[in-house]
């Protein structure tokens, strides 16, 4: 009788167990963060440091700067250099000068007065042969000479013509292409300079500083580190059987020590793969389960800043 009896009452506690709500699936996690290391493009020494580790900025706010007197040295060289390409090239468009025409001028105008001399002379010559005075070789001479009077003012015809003549097309177009290389050298240098000064790229709280004013800093090395909200995200590992459940924007609830009420989250990835339960996790049972990784963005961005990397997580539907 008290035999039967005992077992009325497990099948009643078992009965009222199966009756009850199944309870909303539960994973494990840790919060996990996207850092945005901001770097220079030119090394330098740091010559200013703006901000400190846990400081929120704002974008575009000043960050760091390095010393730019190697890159200034190197920008005033280069505009030195395109001024003189740019002069270079706007010569190629003009003549020779006003004072080289005017010599190649009083040239021409003494080569005309020596033909006209040339000229008389021969006349001279020829009458002098017609009255027998002087042999013809003589005046042979002097038609040679007014010859030489003749292609001498042609010549300095020619000269003034081509001294109001700008270069030829492939010399200025030369010089032109040198003026744009110099020109681009130019606003390279400029960048160069511009690229000591680096500021915030985003809205962000300032997670790390890694260089210190007096530092040397090799180009692209990181100068700090900044945490962005919209970067600090929850990871969790979902069992094999409870995966199928889950698709990308589904809201799950972040719970974790301290954090105070639950805050809102959607699914943003499902790997694709599974893999082991990782050591961070410290959960005898699931150890030697397979899993897939979770990752879960909060709806809000201040509910964001009370996530912080690596603190572990409770994850619930």
């Amino acid at each position: 009788m008290k035999r039967n009896l005992l077992f009325a009452a497990f099948a009643s506690l078992a009965l009222l167990s199966a009756c009850q709500p199944a309870p909303p699936p539960s994973w494990t996690g840790y919060a996990e963060a996207e850092l945005v290391y901001v770097a220079a493009p030119v090394a330098g020494r740091v010559k200013t440091l703006a901000v400190r580790a846990g400081d929120a900025v704002t974008a575009g706010q000043a960050l760091f700067e390095l010393d730019p007197v190697l890159e200034q040295a190197a920008e005033a060289e280069a505009q030195a250099r395109a001024l003189s390409a740019r002069a270079q090239a706007s010569n190629t468009d003009k003549g020779r000068r006003a004072q080289e025409i005017s010599v190649a001028l009083a040239q021409l105008a003494q080569a005309r007065r020596a033909e006209q001399l040339a000229s008389s002379d021969l006349q001279r010559q020829q009458q002098l042969v017609d009255q027998g005075f002087v042999t013809r070789a003589r005046a042979t001479d002097a038609a040679t000479t007014l010859a030489q009077a003749h292609a001498r003012v042609a010549e300095l015809v020619a000269s003034v013509a081509v001294a109001h003549l700008p270069s030829r097309s492939d010399e200025r177009a030369a010089a032109q292409a040198l003026a744009q290389a110099a020109e681009q050298s130019h606003a390279q240098a400029l960048w160069r300079v511009e690229q000591t000064r680096q500021s915030a790229p985003l809205a962000a709280r300032v997670n790390d500083v890694f260089m210190r004013p007096g530092e040397w800093v090799p180009a692209g090395q990181a100068v700090l580190a900044l945490l962005p909200p919209k970067q600090r995200k929850a990871r969790f590992y979902v069992g094999e059987s409870e995966v199928g459940g889950l698709k990308p924007g589904d809201a799950v609830q972040l719970h974790c020590d301290g954090c105070g009420a639950a805050i809102a989250a959607q699914v943003s990835f499902i790997a694709n793969g599974p893999e082991y339960t990782p050591p961070v996790i410290y959960s005898n049972a699931q150890r030697a389960k397979l899993v897939f990784l979770v990752e879960a963005l909060p709806a809000r961005p201040e509910d964001a800043e009370r996530l912080r990397p690596g603190q572990p997580l409770n994850v619930t539907r």
